[in-house]
């Protein structure tokens, strides 16, 4: 049986190729037969006007006033300008069509090239809990404690629950480390990554599990563990029908986070008083001095990069973002989802952009040249100041510099579910010689 399934799947994934192809020439067929010698005209000035538009945007980030409102108009105009003189050349239904058939060609090609499924996070099948003991944020997620009658349902089951309040004890890790004495033999928390992290970082001190309920706003943690955000209250089924993964977390200095830390822009801005207030006004303050080095200070990267295996340093970066276990690769930029938590690497993405034509060149995704990705295990971020801000999972921070992360590779014991959603499969790039391959029947 299994032998016929994969002989199907292999006849289905070669006839993707070929429709890919066939879309993808029809795409350019289009063009040449409809539009002549003006095709190639057609497809410059539609990459002109992206172009153009990135550039703005570069421009209209890191200027005040009336050059912010000039880069702003014309990033905006650039599109529309574009698509006017597709129409006065009576050619923008031929431009829409080839468009359509690229677009067809890139999901058939994505679903031709989708990798086979990867082997699985290794699950353990476990006791359940005897003395579950459950931490919720009440304001997290906009109130998705109560929403979802998470302390009810959990107390239903047996969990020991406190549920925070305003004014109390904040200090979550030190909740979680008197809960174990008092015999806790699980810790969850229903909230943030944040408020995850920092209890996670306890279970996996004292080697005992950590359930997830994602009622946070994001909830990326809960997301590449495959869990329902959806209904935070279905994790609660771990209590009484689940089983253990066993995955990583990641460090700087000597706080645990579960997704990632970022250094740079981004970290700057979140930090100041007047963020949460007015967050469009503070960026649009703060932004051009940070992004043209007026103001915070000059970063450098430290890695040895796992693949290249060479040591790799990049000075004077914007932006940082050091994750527990790499993003996949078929998103824009290396960002979205990670496809596992436990391959014990950390995830590096460093972004230098100094000029407009830097900002139009982001365009090429991780191609770019000013993007670095990297795969490490340890990686350093250094300064020209004794200080520099981070945001670890969401939460602001100031650390002395130098910057040691590290992984701690399947130091958390997770359970979850045993029937859960699960991760979706990644969304490969496009590879057209790949396709052509698969087409031809070769693997």
């Amino acid at each position: 049986m299994e032998i016929v399934a994969g002989a199907r799947s292999a006849r289905a994934r070669r006839w993707l190729a070929r429709s890919a192809i066939a879309a993808g020439t029809a795409a350019v067929l289009m063009l040449l037969v409809f539009a002549g010698v003006k095709s190639v005209a057609l497809v410059a000035l539609g990459l002109g006007g992206l172009a153009l538009s990135a550039a703005c945007a570069w421009w209209a980030l890191t200027r005040r006033g009336l050059g912010r409102i000039l880069a702003f108009v014309v990033g905006a105009a650039a599109p529309v300008a574009v698509i006017v003189l597709y129409a006065l050349q009576d050619l923008l239904w031929v431009v829409v069509l080839s468009l359509a058939l690229c677009a067809a060609a890139g999901s058939a090609g994505r679903a031709a090239l989708r990798p086979p499924k990867p082997a699985p996070t290794p699950e353990f099948r476990t006791p359940p809990p005897k003395h579950a003991f459950l931490i919720m944020n009440p304001w997290s997620g906009g109130g998705k404690v109560g929403k979802f009658h998470l302390k009810e349902k959990a107390e239903e089951l047996g969990a020991e629950v406190l549920v925070l309040e305003a004014g109390g004890p904040r200090d979550v890790a030190e909740l979680a480390r008197r809960a174990i004495s008092d015999g806790a033999d699980l810790l969850g928390v229903a909230g943030g990554d944040g408020t995850q992290a920092q209890v996670a970082a306890v279970a996996a001190e004292h080697d005992i599990p950590f359930l997830v309920l994602p009622a946070g706003t994001r909830n990326h943690f809960a997301l590449d563990l495959g869990l329902d955000r959806d209904d935070p209250s279905t994790s609660l089924d771990a209590l009484t029908d689940g089983v253990e993964l066993h995955v990583d977390l990641g460090f700087i200095g000597e706080l645990a986070f579960v997704n990632n830390a970022s250094f740079g822009t981004y970290a700057a801005v979140v930090q100041s008083p007047a963020y949460r207030n007015d967050k469009v006004r503070t960026i649009l303050r703060m932004i051009p001095d940070l992004l043209t080095y007026r103001s915070g200070p000059r970063l450098v990267l430290h890695a040895a990069d796992e693949v290249a295996g060479e040591p790799q340093a990049v000075h004077a970066p914007q932006a940082v973002l050091v994750s527990n276990n790499p993003y996949r690769v078929g998103d824009r930029a290396g960002l979205g989802r990670r496809d596992r938590l436990d391959s014990g690497i950390l995830g590096v993405l460093g972004i230098k952009v100094d000029s407009a034509a830097q900002a139009a060149d982001l365009l090429r995704g991780k191609h770019a040249r000013g993007l670095t990705v990297l795969s490490v295990r340890e990686v350093v971020v250094d300064a020209d100041e004794p200080e520099v801000q981070v945001g670890v999972d969401g939460e602001a921070l100031t650390m002395p510099t130098p910057v040691h992360c590290r992984i701690q590779p399947r130091a958390l014991r997770v359970r979850v579910p045993r029937n859960r959603p699960g991760v979706p499969p990644t969304r490969p790039p496009m590879d057209w010689r790949r396709l052509g391959k698969l087409a031809a029947g070769s693997n």
